[in-house]
């Protein structure tokens, strides 16, 4: 086990306490003082200086000392808290000075306070604030350290979630499976849960039993609602009813039948099937009669078809004649322009003169620039002027066979030209004659038509005219009489037809009946189901709580076991009969919030300490404030240091092993 043991606290100008040594010689002391002498400022100043915290585990306490009006009483001065400790053997000391800084501005004569900071010190050396919560850190965490060192810690500052997570973290957690194995009546929930953990599947429950009494407040209101919505049938018979429907149906068929008939009767379909017969014959009667003319103006207008279209082909091949002509000319124009051209371009040449005076240079040497020979010079103007004229031959040569190429050219176009005017002359001739040959042609057409006969002129024509005329009237006669009985007919149809919409909107009505009962017993059915359902999740549910009081029996069991004075209760029956996790301390029966004495919450508060000691490994100081309260400290073997109250010592006193000393 880790052992801590303060040897010696320091405070100077620490909330009042101008200068005082606790020495302990690493014993167990006491230190008496009346109320407000600075006892409790003894511990606050052993936890600052390693935490920077009170003795209540806050961070905000003022630590200058304060006059009556609760102001500052004196500033510019240091406060200082060093405490010596023992550890495993090893001294080791921790000090921090805290004070204002102050600084003077220019032209000020004043200095101005600038905030505060606090140096650090360990073992004597100067050290950086996160050096130094590294060394003390490297002694103890500090969850621990107030927990060994204050009585009444766990259960005063700490939350009650905390000192459970505590306690179980002494005790060792238990699985369900090893509360479900010690009880029998628990076998079914290990199948129950499955993967889930007990507060998943009892959230589970929860939220399937909310969902299940919604449905079930629903389903009585649903059955209300279809058994109002169901219509009175009381007095309808399923069977009687579709013979009804079945009976009126075939009188509306045979009324139909009925009807049918009327309106195709015998005589009026032989009348207009002679109606017909008579139309056919008035036409034979027209072929025949304008047969021989209608052959001639036939055979006439085929003429007159076949002479335009050769008249459409002679003016099609004049047009295109035309237009051949039309490109020759272009062509004999270029060709023309072009002889001209190169007529002018001859001339131009021929007249062309050697330059003798672009050769005067000549006379010089081109690589030397010295003066040639006579002969040299004339010969070199010879051979220029030969090849002046040889280019120039040639030249004229070349023209002039351009020349004659385009009039050879100018003379073909302008005898192809010719040829086409004359072939154009042919075909305007041909034209000529074939439009008179489609005139006289059209004429005689319209002769042809006008002598064919008219078969309205026609003796037996005009017969079955009259008696078509005479069928017409009798088929009109018919129908008129007909009239009155279709009517009568179809008035009788429309009311049989109304009267078994009647009887099938009795039937549909039966039809929502049956509907209506089916959902309803469907929605029995459900309900049910949803009553089982729910009986089964009370039963799960019943199987948790009685889970949750095996664990709480059997963790409390276990807890208290480690625990000589101190007893704890984890959980809290509700009026629900649900449990409520809480974490209770109590003594002999009595909470320590709910009546314990003093005496018994330090002894309770040392027992607690005694076995986080022994689990966390460590031994550190316990200071145990209200000390006079207690005439008997059960055993600890950790320093303890009393802080008791004393009427009669108006300052700090300290005992220690029989020695009294006053400070």
């Amino acid at each position: 086990m880790k052992e801590i043991i303060l040897v010696s606290l320091t405070l100077r100008n620490f909330k009042g306490i101008r200068d005082f040594v606790l020495e302990t010689g690493s014993d167990s002391v006491s230190v008496f003082g009346d109320n407000a002498t600075g006892k409790t400022t003894l511990f606050d100043g052993f936890v600052w200086t390693l935490f920077g915290k009170d003795s209540q585990n806050r961070t905000d306490f003022e630590i200058k000392g304060l006059d009556e009006a609760g102001k500052v009483a004196e500033r510019g001065i240091e406060h200082e808290v060093e405490a010596v400790l023992m550890v495993d053997r090893r001294r080791r000391s921790f000090k921090k000075v805290y004070y204002e800084k102050f600084t003077k501005k220019r032209g000020s004569a004043v200095a101005e306070s600038n905030g505060h900071t606090t140096d650090y010190y360990v073992d004597g050396v100067p050290v950086k604030q996160g050096q130094y919560k590294a060394e003390v850190d490297g002694l103890i965490s500090e969850d621990i350290f107030k927990l060994l060192t204050s009585p009444s810690y766990f259960n005063e500052i700490l939350k009650p979630d905390a000192r459970r997570k505590v306690l179980l973290e002494v005790c060792g957690e238990m699985t369900d499976a090893e509360i479900i194995a010690g009880n029998k009546q628990l076998a079914p929930l290990a199948d129950i849960l499955g993967d889930r953990n007990l507060e998943d599947h009892r959230k589970v429950i929860a939220a399937r039993r909310t969902e299940i009494n919604k449905e079930l407040d629903k389903i009585p209101v649903r059955i209300d609602e279809a058994r109002r919505s169901m219509p009175d049938v009381s007095d309808l018979d399923p069977e009687l009813l579709q013979e009804d429907i079945d009976t009126m149906r075939g009188r509306v068929d045979a009324k139909t039948a009925e009807l049918q008939r009327i309106q195709s009767g015998g005589e009026l379909s032989s009348k207009e099937i002679r109606l017909r017969e008579i139309s056919a014959e008035l036409t034979d009667i027209k072929h025949r009669v304008q047969a021989d003319s209608l052959q001639a103006v036939t055979e006439q207008r085929g003429r007159v078809m076949h002479l335009k279209s050769e008249a459409s082909e002679l003016q099609s091949k004049i047009a295109g004649g035309q237009r051949e002509v039309e490109q020759l000319k272009r062509h004999i124009i270029r060709s023309e322009s072009q002889v001209t051209r190169l007529r002018e371009e001859w001339t131009t040449l021929d007249s062309l003169q050697y330059p003798v005076h672009e050769h005067q240079h000549d006379a010089n040497c081109p690589t030397c620039g010295q003066v040639l020979p006579e002969d040299q010079v004339q010969a070199a103007q010879d051979k220029a002027l030969e090849a002046f004229n040889l280019d120039k031959s040639r030249r004229l040569e070349g023209i002039s066979a351009d020349g004659k190429a385009a009039a050879e050219e100018v003379r073909k176009l302008k005898h192809s030209m010719f040829d086409i005017e004359e072939s154009l002359k042919n075909l305007q001739e041909q034209l000529t004659t074939k439009q008179r040959e489609v005139t006289a042609a059209e004429e005689t057409l319209q002769s042809l038509q006008s002598e064919v006969s008219d078969p309205a002129e026609d003796a037996e024509y005009q017969a079955k005219q009259k008696e078509a005329e005479y069928v017409r009237a009798e088929i009109e006669q018919l129908r008129s009489s007909a009239a009155d009985a279709i009517g009568k007919a179809q008035a009788e149809i429309r009311l049989l037809r109304s009267q078994v919409d009647e009887l099938e909107a009795d039937k549909a009505q039966l039809a929502t009946v049956a509907a209506t009962e089916k959902r309803i017993a469907e929605l029995a059915e459900q309900q049910k189901k949803l009553a089982a359902e729910y009986e089964r999740l009370e039963h799960e549910l019943f199987l948790t709580e009685e889970f949750t009081r095996a664990k709480v029996s059997m963790l409390e069991s276990k807890i208290n076991r480690k625990f000589k004075h101190a007893r704890f209760r984890l959980f809290e029956e509700q009026v629900n009969g649900g449990l409520k996790d809480v974490c209770k301390t109590m003594y002999n029966g009595v909470p320590y919030e709910g009546g314990l004495n003093n005496a018994a919450r330090i002894n309770v508060g040392l027992d607690i300490i005694n076995t986080l000691g022994e689990h966390y490994g460590f031994s550190a100081p316990i200071f145990v404030d209200n000390a006079e309260a207690v005439t008997q400290l059960i055993d600890t073997d950790a320093q303890v240091i009393r802080l008791v109250v004393s009427e009669g010592d108006k300052k700090l006193r300290l005992e220690h092993n029989d020695i009294q000393e006053a400070i």
